[in-house]
């Protein structure tokens, strides 16, 4: 189904809530089979072995660790071949079309947002009650989902199925995930309001405002929710906040690395930041938020015959320690920070000093960074912890800085991509279409002192350096490909628009049957593009009109052989 279909067909049970959800599932712990998915809802919803063993595996801790009480955290599962949809929803085509290329979904990949349960109960054999509440969906919205998991996980243990069943068809009420647009999401007697961010929005803009008193009126509670996709950076990074920007060129360059935390939350959300740190640029290695001894990618990951692959993994079980101190790079965190920087505890140590199962935290790699370290942002940041800044402005402080840097390093990338897009006075409808030059590395980086990135940041290193180490990733091959598949498409846009344009009755007099035949056969080329564009476009008419002027120019044996063909 296109698009443009989208509103004229019909509204089938569950269509808004797969919009947002693939499918919710609880998963318990059976004393003979383990972990276990005990429901799956809507009850006709498919996984495969593979994935369901995943899942319940992801659902729990993966170590001794004790923690008890409610902990949520998230985690990013490979789906089987079968599971994936040949088609993409309308909904979310949409969805991806506006929304920032940094948030976009991928085929392939579903999210677990996890609400895991542990209490003493003694009326239970193993002593002890255990279960969680899992979200699965295709979107990178983490605070919002971690928001619905409040509101629905409490209540099903409370109240059970009926109260998940209730959630399920509020869900099922919601309008379309589109960006640019408040949304009101009801849910179990709350309403959330969310916007997801525009690709069109000014860069570090606030999403949401909160409501006006004066205007509020007696109803179901509010939950604002102005970033609905991102984590409280500042909060998550504090710990490692002198070593902000290696953390950045390890991102940037797509870097194997590992972060090593005592709770699944620290480890998924770690993970999910790093990600982050380099939007708007989308990161586009693999990355687990939180990942187990388990997975069925576990052998894939830590095998020691080949270099570890480009991912960034959150991991809990001490048992990694070991297994992965071969990683050049290795985050360990302590205990659950406060939002403070700790510059004393979090130092730069080499990578071959991660030899035992207990280690101090810190972070452990050889890698140089490129850049100085800009010393001047941590400053400010710990004068805002001295007086008591609230920690959204300290994450939106940080953000702006991050973004800031990685618009200053993509600005010059951007500038020569474009000057290698031939000029549209040299396109023309009687050739074909012209290409864009190749990518030369050394000649975009002959170009950086007049405008390179250090005349905006004012950060001084060996941005060069940087520039080839990130030619190299895969960063920038999807990010290349990507402009180059959107120039290449300006490019057929401007040439069917000129061939549109083009006086053809006047053309075909003065030329060849063979080149009237190549120039029929040209036409033909562009009338699936022309086919795509709104019925309104005149594109359609214009190629259906240039191409019966040329049949008519034509002996007959030929237009039958044409028509035949």
């Amino acid at each position: 189904m296109s698009p443009n279909d989208e509103k004229d067909a019909p509204i089938l049970p569950w269509d808004n809530f797969s919009n947002w959800v693939h499918a919710i599932c609880v998963v318990t712990f059976d004393l003979e089979l383990g972990q276990a998915m005990e429901m799956i809802y809507p009850a006709d919803r498919e996984l495969t072995e593979r994935e369901r063993t995943n899942i319940c595996y992801l659902a729990f801790p993966d170590s001794n660790s004790g923690l008890m009480g409610n902990v949520q955290f998230h985690f990013r599962i490979r789906q089987c071949p079968q599971s994936i949809s040949p088609h993409t929803r309308p909904a979310i085509h949409t969805y991806n079309a506006n929304c920032p290329t940094s948030i976009q979904t991928e085929d392939g990949y579903l999210y677990g947002y996890v609400y895991f349960r542990q209490v003493k109960d003694r009326t239970l054999r193993r002593g002890y009650f255990q279960k969680s509440v899992v979200l699965l969906s295709q979107l990178p919205l983490v605070s919002l989902f971690t928001c619905v998991l409040e509101l629905v996980a409490p209540e099903y243990f409370e109240t059970g199925e009926a109260s998940l069943e209730a959630a399920c068809h509020h869900l099922d009420q919601w309008p379309p995930p589109t960006p640019a647009t408040t949304l009101n999401l009801p849910l179990l007697g709350t309403v959330m309001q969310v916007r997801i961010p525009s690709r069109q929005d000014k860069p570090g803009a606030s999403s949401l405002s909160p409501p006006s008193p004066i205007h509020t009126t007696p109803g179901p509670a509010t939950i604002l929710i102005p970033s609905p996709h991102e984590t409280e950076a500042f909060r998550v990074l504090a710990p490692v906040l002198p070593h902000l920007n290696l953390l950045w060129e390890l991102v940037l360059t797509a870097e194997p690395l590992v972060v090593m935390a005592l709770s699944p939350t620290t480890a998924a959300n770690t993970v999910q930041t790093l990600v982050s740190l380099i939007a708007p640029l989308r990161f586009s290695g693999d990355y687990r938020p939180f990942f187990t001894i388990h997975d069925s990618e576990f052998r894939e990951y830590t095998t020691r015959t080949a270099a570890p692959p480009n991912v960034i993994l959150g991991v809990t079980n001490p048992f990694f320690a070991k297994t992965l101190q071969h990683w050049p790079h290795i985050i360990r965190i302590g205990d659950s920070n406060t939002g403070s920087p700790s510059t004393q505890k979090h130092k730069l140590k080499k990578a071959s000093a991660l030899k035992t199962v207990e280690q101090k935290p810190g972070v452990y790699t050889k890698y140089r960074p490129h850049l100085q370290a800009d010393k001047g942002l941590v400053k400010r940041l710990l004068k805002g912890v001295q007086t008591g800044r609230p920690v959204e402005v300290q994450s939106a402080l940080l953000r702006r800085h991050l973004l800031e840097l990685t618009q200053s390093f993509m600005i010059p990338l951007e500038r020569y991509v474009a000057s290698l897009m031939p000029l549209q006075k040299n396109i023309s409808p009687y050739k074909a279409i012209p290409s864009l030059r190749p990518f030369n590395p050394d000649e975009f980086l002959a170009t950086l002192e007049q405008h390179g990135p250090h005349l905006t940041t004012g950060i001084r290193g060996d941005w060069e350096g940087l520039y080839r180490r990130f030619f190299r990733s895969v960063n920038f091959s999807t990010w290349f490909n990507t402009r180059y598949q959107e120039v290449s498409d300006k490019l057929a846009e401007l040439h069917l628009q000129a061939l549109c344009d083009a006086d053809l009755g006047g053309w075909v007099g003065s030329r060849s049957e063979v080149e009237v035949v190549d120039m029929v056969l040209r036409l033909r080329s562009k009338l699936p593009r022309a086919a795509s564009l709104p019925p309104s476009h005149p594109a359609r008419d214009k190629l259906a009109a240039h191409l019966q002027t040329l049949f008519m120019a034509l002996p007959e044996d030929l237009r039958a052989v044409l028509h035949a063909s």
